[in-house]
């Protein structure tokens, strides 16, 4: 049995959860996710406790019973408290900076990168060689981080690049190191 499926999901105040058949709506303080779930999975919502039930140990059923049980956390914990991905440019002359929405990103290319996030993402900038994505999606944040990051990943040799926070960079020795 999934250990992750059979935990239940507490739910906080203030957010409410509607089931319309497969598709689960998430509403909070910080907005509203709706996502479509396999038909066969049974969401049972009672009062604080959302817990995810599987019909039989099918493989199938199996595999995509705590899949389901993590999504709707993520979206819970989305609309309740947001999520964050934290980026630091490594490098001499590499610097971040919003302009209006957007963010520009100067990485050794010789033009500037400019990275437009979508609606419901929000970027921001403490310093220029440090950047934060905030919203309510886990999927969506954690993509826009991937994109901002494949702009320029972290080489192994110098160690310069966008690199999550706390990332470890394997360095190697270069060509004349014996």
């Amino acid at each position: 049995m999934s250990r992750v499926g059979k935990k239940p999901i507490e739910i906080p105040a203030g957010v409410t959860v509607t089931l319309n058949g497969s598709v689960a709506t998430v509403k909070g303080p910080k907005g509203e996710l709706t996502r479509a779930f396999n038909p066969d999975m049974e969401i049972v919502v009672s009062e604080n406790v959302i817990s995810v039930v599987r019909p039989s140990e099918s493989k199938e059923h199996r595999t995509i019973h705590g899949t389901t049980r993590a999504l709707l956390a993520n979206m819970v914990e989305g609309v309740s408290k947001g999520f964050e991905r934290n980026l630091e440019l490594i490098g001499v002359g590499y610097r971040a900076q919003k302009q209006g929405k957007k963010l520009v990103l100067n990485v050794g290319y010789s033009h500037p990168v400019e990275i437009d996030p979508e609606e419901g993402l929000e970027i921001e900038v403490p310093s220029n060689t440090k950047v934060i994505v905030k919203g309510i999606s886990k999927e969506r944040v954690g993509a826009l981080a991937a994109n901002i990051r494949d702009v320029r990943p972290p080489e192994p040799y110098k160690g310069k690049g966008i690199r999550y926070e706390g990332e470890f960079v394997r360095r190697k020795e270069g060509k004349t190191g014996k």
